[in-house]
């Protein structure tokens, strides 16, 4: 077996972090992994089960279920659940001091190591509790007047469409939405549908790096291109995205950018970030409101008052546990899995497949449409007879089950949701599903 100092040289500057994180049982599975990996690519590492099984048994499951549904929430792996629960445990000793004193200044090294992985400077990012608080900071902090138009899609996120509903019926702003076909024929396509819409009114333009519905990737760099040259701002919802599939906001261009952690970089359960472009950041409100001292400082977005300081203090192990897996390999076997059973069902006569194949444009999620079978009553008979957890979608303009493996996904709980669904689509559901 490897020695632990040649494990960690291999990982080069991942490694000192790796040393502060893994257990040695959880060093030992993934310096076996690293073997593995070396010198291979992703896309045929994507297919090593031997590899992907070392990664798997890095989380603590209940494998009599097989969930489907990590676009919500993911469980963290091991390593990162029990430093959440070592740091609880410190704070708890004495919190005035433990979390407030030792604890909390630590925020500002995990604040660094996000902004590394995000492509952006770490005095433009503020550490949040999810993708929805981010946003929101934008949404709802961004001066405007009655009769300006935000311009934003039918299939953005609910929680964010109400809130800009809620600016409608407040301030009187005017909301427009544009719908697009899933999939949709190119990225071209979204880019020209999004730029269409703008007007001399258009002051916000609001729209997602990939959609919690299909899973469908934007062009986001040339929609922020063209709504900056027409003066307007931007807020992109990156909350299925960091942590999916690389890139560096420094590339995007966009204004505000919000994203969640405990999704897809694994981190604990409410933890999330937002970015703010360095020249709006005086100008915005935050949602709790800070002194006018801090105008500048995009820590005034961080002012909630009392909170746990373990949340976001994990998300460093959970920085660790994505370097060593590698965001280029993990994305691989996300587009391995998703592939595996979306092509299996693609060719049935009885679906139709709302995600696109193409790499560019999707990454772990899928969208499985099924007309005659109800998505509601289909997902809850495939947890109530098979004990397999999927998202029933509906849609003003398309139905589906959302389907979302992720890196700890067996290729058996994959086919055994194809085969399930194959049999259900020839059979229908029994009448007392």
């Amino acid at each position: 077996m490897p020695s632990r100092r040649a494990f960690l040289n291999r990982l080069g500057s991942t490694g000192s972090l790796v040393a502060a994180a893994l257990t040695s049982d959880g060093l030992s599975l993934m310096a076996r992994a690293s073997d593995q990996a070396r010198g291979r690519s992703p896309l045929e590492l994507a297919a090593d089960e031997d590899f992907w099984r070392d990664v798997q048994l890095g989380f603590t499951l209940d494998r009599t279920v097989i969930n489907l549904n990590n676009g919500g929430v993911c469980p963290s792996p091991r390593v990162v659940h029990e430093a959440f629960k070592r740091y609880l445990d410190h704070a708890n000793q004495a919190p005035v001091f433990n979390m407030w004193q030792e604890q909390e200044p630590n925020l500002e090294r995990v604040r660094v190591g996000l902004a590394q992985d995000a492509g952006c400077d770490p005095e433009d990012l503020a550490i949040t509790r999810n993708a929805s608080e981010a946003l929101q900071i934008a949404q709802l902090g961004i001066d405007l007047a009655p009769g300006d138009e935000v311009v934003t899609t039918t299939q953005d996120y609910g929680r964010m469409l109400d809130t800009w509903d809620q600016r409608v019926r407040r301030d009187g702003i005017v909301l427009t939405k544009v719908s697009f076909p899933v999939p949709p024929p190119s990225m071209a396509d979204l880019t020209e549908r999004l730029t269409r819409a703008l007007t001399p009114k258009t002051r916000v333009l609001h729209f997602c790096h990939i959609t919690n519905l299909t899973g469908q990737i934007f062009p986001v760099a040339d929609i922020c291109r063209i709504a900056r040259e027409r003066g307007i701002q931007t807020i992109v919802d990156g909350a299925h995205a960091f942590g999916h599939f690389p890139f560096a906001l420094r590339d995007l261009g966009c204004d505000y950018y919000g994203t969640s952690l405990h999704k897809w970089l694994l981190a604990p359960i409410g933890t999330g970030f937002l970015y703010v472009r360095r020249d709006r950041i005086p100008a915005l409100w935050p949602l709790t409101p800070a002194a006018a001292s801090r105008a500048g400082d995009i820590r005034k977005f961080e002012e909630v008052g009392t909170h746990p300081a373990a949340n976001h203090n994990a998300i460093a192990e959970a920085r660790v546990y994505h370097h060593t897996i590698g965001g280029e390999r993990k994305l691989a076997r996300l587009r391995y899995l998703r592939d595996r059973w979306m092509r299996r069902l693609a060719d049935h006569p009885k679906a139709r497949i709302l995600t696109s194949f193409e790499p560019g444009q999707s990454g772990a999620i899928g969208n499985l449409s099924t007309p005659g079978l109800d998505p509601a009553r289909l997902a809850a008979h495939l947890y109530a007879q098979h004990r397999i957890i999927v998202t029933p979608i509906k849609h003003a303009e398309f139905e589906g089950l959302r389907v979302t493996p992720n890196v700890y996904t067996t290729l058996e709980e994959v086919d055994t949701f194809a085969t399930t669904m194959e049999r259900l689509l020839e059979k229908g559901l029994p009448a007392t599903a």
